[in-house]
């Protein structure tokens, strides 16, 4: 790579940073986790910058990277350990936090299956369009349009169930 392609490079990631943190951090739901899939993520674009910076959209073309990263580190099985802020040795259910973390969008998107999540978290937080998301997550528009449907339908109900537990 040239001094002037470490230097794009480098701006690039840079300026990105901190959203690269966030969208990893709603897909995996724990900042450590996040951190190494962008870890990961900002290595491979590294490897691959001259293609990325030759792609139509290269937001795109990263978030790509790092969903499909996030997709492989959920496929590995010693990736099935959950994190918990919670001892399993607490005898009092009543001193449980009412809702997960108290983070409600984030214990909400926890029900969600990996690709609709991935799905609602780019289209919604990343702001991408129904092509820019279908690019990322290597699908059909149609693909897109029915993980984030079926993904806010699964929010709704969750949602109304939520809503009827504390009425009830």
């Amino acid at each position: 790579m040239t001094p002037a392609d470490e230097d794009a490079y480098r701006e690039y990631v840079t300026a990105r940073m901190d959203r690269l943190r966030r969208t990893a951090y709603l897909m995996s739901h724990d900042w450590h986790t996040a951190d190494d899939l962008v870890a990961v993520a900002v290595d491979k674009l590294y490897r691959h910058w001259r293609r990325a910076r030759a792609a139509s959209n290269v937001d795109g073309y990263v978030h790509r990277i790092l969903v499909n990263v996030w997709l492989d580190e959920r496929r590995r099985p010693w990736r099935r350990e959950v994190v918990t802020d919670r001892l399993p040795d607490r005898a009092d259910a009543a001193s449980q936090p009412a809702d997960d973390d108290g983070r409600p969008l984030l214990a909400l998107l926890r029900t969600l299956t990996p690709r609709r999540r991935a799905a609602i978290v780019l289209r919604f937080y990343s702001e991408l369009s129904v092509e820019e998301t279908a690019e990322v997550l290597g699908c059909s528009e149609g693909t897109v349009k029915s993980l984030t449907s079926r993904g806010l339908a699964d929010l709704r109900e969750c949602i109304g169930d939520r809503a009827t537990r504390r009425n009830g």
